[in-house]
């Protein structure tokens, strides 16, 4: 079943590389059919690939979270299994809970973290506080157009500079922030590795892009399918 539904995702992608897809933008302007080139979800900007699948304002609302949410459960399923906290046998099903810990470490979800001086930037998507070896890890995930990988990485970096350097003086903890960003037509920044390989449970990044991937194939049929 698993093959099946990552084999229909790819039925759906293929075309959306070649940016051939009938959007109502590809209908106005390459077939020419008197088609309203403007998203039929927002009804604000033009329907493209790249608009649909990550950057329509109504799909941000839900689809892109639920996307966005998937991956980064992904990597929270991951990370508790390497401190050896019971979680279900497959990640789709695991449910993170704010914090999760034990003896080795606190493991926040999608938690604000408190400061002693206002820091808007404090809500990274996973936080891991390692106890044993003193570090702490600011992980926090996007999946952009493909062309601003390289933007959004260099923003998380930026975004969350002032909480890293709080969190180093509040808990004592030798702190870092890794983005995590995939592409939502499955591309990847060169070097990404040496942001994921710091994450404990050894993440694996074809994952990290199939599950992306699979979400960017349902919010295209779904959106393509609404007349």
């Amino acid at each position: 079943m698993a093959r099946l539904i990552v084999s229909n995702a790819f039925l759906v992608l293929l075309p959306s590389l070649d940016q051939c897809i009938a959007t109502n933008y590809y209908k106005n302007k390459i077939l020419r059919d008197g088609t309203c080139p403007l998203c039929r979800i927002c009804n604000q900007q033009l329907e493209t690939i790249d608009h649909i699948v990550s950057g329509c304002p109504e799909l941000a609302k839900t689809e892109y979270i639920h996307r966005h949410n998937k991956a980064a459960k992904y990597i929270h399923w991951k990370v508790c299994k390497h401190f050896n906290i019971n979680v279900n046998e497959r990640y789709y099903k695991h449910e993170p809970t704010t914090v999760t810990e034990n003896d080795q470490v606190t493991i926040l979800w999608d938690m604000g973290i408190h400061t002693d001086r206002e820091i808007t930037a404090n809500r990274p998507d996973i936080v891991v506080k390692d106890k044993e070896n003193k570090t702490c890890l600011l992980i926090d995930m996007s999946v952009p157009t493909d062309k601003n990988i390289s933007i959004k990485t260099t923003e998380k970096l930026s975004k969350y500079k002032d909480l890293e350097i709080e969190v180093e003086r509040m808990w004592g903890l030798k702190t870092s922030t890794i983005p995590v960003i995939i592409g939502a037509l499955g591309l990847i920044k060169k070097g990404i590795d040496k942001y994921i390989n710091k994450i404990p449970g050894n993440i694996k990044i074809v994952e990290l892009q199939k599950i992306v991937l699979l979400g960017t194939a349902h919010i295209l049929r779904r959106t393509l399918s609404i007349k």
